[in-house]
């Protein structure tokens, strides 16, 4: 038997919690990994997983040696980089981020990380749907937003400001805020978490805090696209990350209204399972996508931010995070 990858098959089966997903990550049949379990538990004489036909778990001697296992992994993967510090990372690296990162700001620009590293096969996947990054075995994903998952380590690449605006025919039927009290006359689109239904108000910078106001809507969306489009439809007012707005600032299809107050900027997160080693790969992705991230003029407004947030554009170094705050209001 094979220890080492015995070891390997086990830790992708904790961490898929399926075997099928084991499996399809690994590139080997389910009968395989089925039969490693099987001989792994003979050999040492413990079972490891409670399987039923509709999950698996953990057993309290499983769990032991999964630590132990994904100790000893991380050390054999140290082990071998710290020979190959000169190679250009190889190998497949999948990675998630919302669908208007990718289209606007990624894409474009993956021409510069092939040429970089052209030994890495990019496998990318673009969506306002956060995927689970164990289950899905994406090894890396880029989130808008506070984090609320404590599960993952997440590293500071980026900051998008956000811009709240109308189109004209909205304006010209309702007549521009000028101030936050004027909202009470004023309708807004609403965007809601595809996760919990939960609408998410839109916020204000007043004195360096952020202020949520409640503004009367007859219209909430889940996507990021679709809520744009509402907003250019004149159906209300909205609230969308500045890059995603500038485009129609710039044709005027949109105007930005109650400049003064523009909303909390958004943090940029390139985020990881904590159990998982930063493999080669995700090193230089996320490097990359900093880099990217820091030259892209317009994820930023032309103005200065408001007074007070210049500590929400202060990097952070890699921190398990968990904040109140949902995430689901940054899918765009």
């Amino acid at each position: 038997m094979d220890k080492l990858q015995a070891m390997q098959v086990f830790t992708r089966v904790v961490d898929t919690n399926s075997f099928s997903g084991a499996a399809d990550s690994l590139h080997m049949t389910r009968s395989s990994v089925t039969t490693i379990i099987q001989n792994l538990e003979a050999y040492l004489k413990v079972r490891l997983l409670n399987r039923t036909t509709r999950r698996i778990s953990v057993t309290p001697d499983g769990a032991a040696y999964y630590e132990r296992c994904s100790r000893i992994l991380a050390e054999v993967e140290d082990s071998e980089n710290s020979f190959s510090t000169t190679a250009s990372p190889r190998g497949k690296l999948k990675v998630d981020m919302p669908g208007s990162i990718g289209r606007l700001i990624v894409v474009p620009a993956l021409d510069d990380f092939h040429a970089r590293y052209p030994d890495i096969d990019l496998m990318l996947g673009v969506g306002d749907k956060a995927v689970d990054l164990v289950q899905d075995s994406v090894d890396c994903a880029i989130r808008m937003g506070p984090m609320q998952d404590s599960t993952l380590v997440a590293r500071r690449v980026g900051v998008s400001e956000f811009v709240t605006v109308a189109s004209p025919d909205y304006l010209a039927r309702n007549g521009e805020p000028k101030t936050l009290a004027d909202l009470d006359r004023h309708i807004a689109v609403n965007y809601f978490s595809s996760r919990n239904g939960r609408i998410v108000e839109m916020d204000f910078v007043v004195d360096g805090k952020p202020v949520e106001i409640q503004i009367r809507s007859r219209l909430a969306a889940n996507d990021g696209d679709a809520y744009l489009q509402c907003g250019l439809k004149g159906l209300g007012i909205i609230q969308v990350p500045h890059f995603l707005a500038l485009p129609h600032l710039q044709s005027g299809t949109l105007i930005e209204v109650l400049e003064k107050w523009r909303p909390m900027p958004f943090p940029i997160s390139a985020v990881y399972p904590q159990n998982r080693r930063l493999s080669p790969q995700v090193r230089v992705f996320v490097e990359w996508i900093a880099e990217l991230f820091e030259q892209c003029k317009i994820l930023r407004a032309d103005n200065p931010l408001p007074p007070g947030l210049a500590q929400y554009l202060k990097p952070r170094h890699p921190a398990r995070v968990a904040t109140p705050r949902s995430e689901d209001a940054t899918a765009m």
